[in-house]
Parts: structure tokens; C-alpha cells; sequence
């Protein structure tokens, strides 16, 4: 088990029992997002949807999940933030989940211990995100929207909101296309895009191949819901301390990367068995 989310401030993490509550009572604001979203334009008079960028919600969202995809995105997910804090959303009520995944062959060499090769790809996959989170936030602006990349909230957070996967008994966002084999990005804007369903709960059923694989026995198994707080699902310390270790015996730099619990996740081996590069 590793720290999937770098860039997560600790002092800022959302009780999943306060997300419960922000849920229940955004609903109101959820709809009236939406109805401003189709309604609140400029244009609104003609009764079509205009924006900013002269575009109705539907084409906005298909251009900016295109653009990020030509810039190497493998999946984004467009979350409604407004049941949040408004402080930890920086105010801006849309949240952009953009995953990279890692290459086949780097997860299949670390099942027995971290490699050197995805220490360099876990890199490589960082500085690709800050790229296309970059990119991302400079389209919106010049389209004549608030944007901005986020560490105010965890990229799971967005990722959940967004419907791009759920939180697995690793701790690790599981993805149905990647199963967790994948670095997180994620942008806040005011821009009046498309939203997803979130994901609310754990799909992980039954299974404990992670749980029982974790060589510092820091998971417990429970499954998440947005209840759920991080401490109920793993332990910290532990995880921290066994992540050290295994990159040191396995690459000799000491860093919080271990990747046994997504690789022998089963999502993440049905992609890689399956046909798909």
C-alpha cells in the first residue's frame, strides 16, 4: 500500500461522515446548479443554452473531455462538488478527475517488490498529469471560465463525485476500466459542464486479494461508503513504514512506494490479462 494521492493535504480531508451529511444537503443545490446551467445564459431569451464560450453544456463537456484526451488523459470524470464545503472547492462548484494509467508491464513486474522501472514511470505519470491538469486549466480560462488545479480536496474525493470509480478496501481509487493501476489529477472550475452520477459505495464486495497480500497488514477490509473514514480502512503508519522499506530493498531510494495491494487487485488484473495495450 502507498500514498496513491500525493498531493492530498491531510489537514484538509473531508469526514466521510460530514460528506454524508454535505450530500443530503446539497441536493437543492445540485438542481439549481443544473437548471442555471441550462437556463442562466446570456442567450437564455432564444431558448438555447450558451455559455462563456458561445457553447451549450453538452458540446462544452464532449470538447474539453477531447481535448484532455489528446493530451494523453486515459479517463476523466466531471463531478458536481456543490454538497462539499464551498472552502474546500475553493468556492468553484465543478471538479474535473483526469487518471493516467500505468504501463502493463510495470505493474506485472512489481506483484513480489517495487522496481526501479515503476518507481520511473510513477514519475513519469506525475509530470504527465501536471501537464495535462495545466493544459486543462488554460482551456477553461481562455474559454472565460474560473479554473484552477486542486490540493484542497483528495483527487478521490473528485474521482468518486466524478463517477470514475469507487474507494477499495487498498484505500486506492478502483477503477472498472484500470482497476487501480492508475496517478489521479483533478481541476475545480465554474465552468457549466456535464456532471456524472457519483459513486457512493464500495464495489468490492467480498473480495480481500488486497487485503490479504499487504505485506504491513495495515488494511482491515471494511468496505467504504461516504461514511467511511480513511482510519477505518487503513492504517497509516503502518502502510507508510512498509512502503519505505520494500522501495528501499526493492529500488534503494527511500520513498513511500510499495503497489503490491493494486496489483494484485482483481480489476486491475482483468485489464491487465486482457487484450487491450
Amino acid at each position: 500500500m502507498e500514498n496513491k494521492n500525493g498531493a492530498e493535504n491531510k489537514d484538509n480531508r473531508i469526514s466521510r461522515r460530514q460528506m454524508l451529511g454535505y450530500c443530503l444537503a446539497g441536493a437543492v443545490g445540485i438542481a439549481l446548479w443544473r437548471f442555471r446551467g441550462r437556463s442562466g445564459s446570456e442567450d437564455a431569451g432564444n431558448g438555447t443554452d450558451s455559455f462563456a464560450g458561445g457553447e451549450d453544456a453538452d458540446s462544452l463537456t464532449k470538447r474539453l473531455k477531447e481535448e484532455l484526451f489528446g493530451q494523453g488523459a486515459d479517463l476523466v470524470g466531471i463531478g458536481d462538488l456543490t454538497a462539499l464545503p464551498e472552502r474546500s472547492r475553493s468556492r468553484l462548484p465543478v471538479g474535473i478527475c483526469v487518471a493516467v494509467k500505468f504501463p502493463k508491464e510495470v505493474v506485472s513486474g512489481i506483484v513480489d517488490m517495487p522496481t526501479r522501472e515503476y518507481y520511473d514511470s510513477y514519475n513519469e505519470l506525475n509530470s504527465s498529469l501536471y501537464t495535462i491538469t495545466s493544459y486543462a486549466v488554460k482551456k477553461l480560462k481562455e474559454w472565460g471560465y474560473q479554473a484552477t488545479t486542486q490540493v484542497s480536496l483528495p483527487h478521490k474525493t473528485v474521482a468518486t463525485r466524478a463517477g470514475v470509480g469507487w474507494v477499495g478496501k487498498s484505500n486506492l481509487l478502483v477503477t472498472e476500466s484500470y482497476g487501480s493501476m492508475i496517478r489521479l489529477g483533478s481541476i475545480l472550475t465554474d465552468a457549466p459542464l456535464l456532471t456524472a452520477e457519483p459513486v457512493n459505495e464500495s464495489k468490492c464486495g467480498d473480495c480481500m486479494l488486497c487485503v490479504d497480500a499487504c505485506p504491513a497488514a495495515a488494511l482491515t477490509g471494511k468496505l467504504w461508503d461516504t461514511t467511511v473514514e480513511r482510519d477505518e480502512i487503513l492504517n497509516t503508519s503502518k502502510c507508510s513504514a512498509m512502503a519505505v522499506e520494500r522501495s528501499i530493498a526493492g529500488f534503494g531510494i527511500p520513498i513511500e512506494l510499495c503497489g503490491k495491494c493494486f496489483a494484485v487487485c482483481k480489476y486491475t488484473r482483468q485489464y491487465i490479462e486482457g487484450g487491450e495495450a
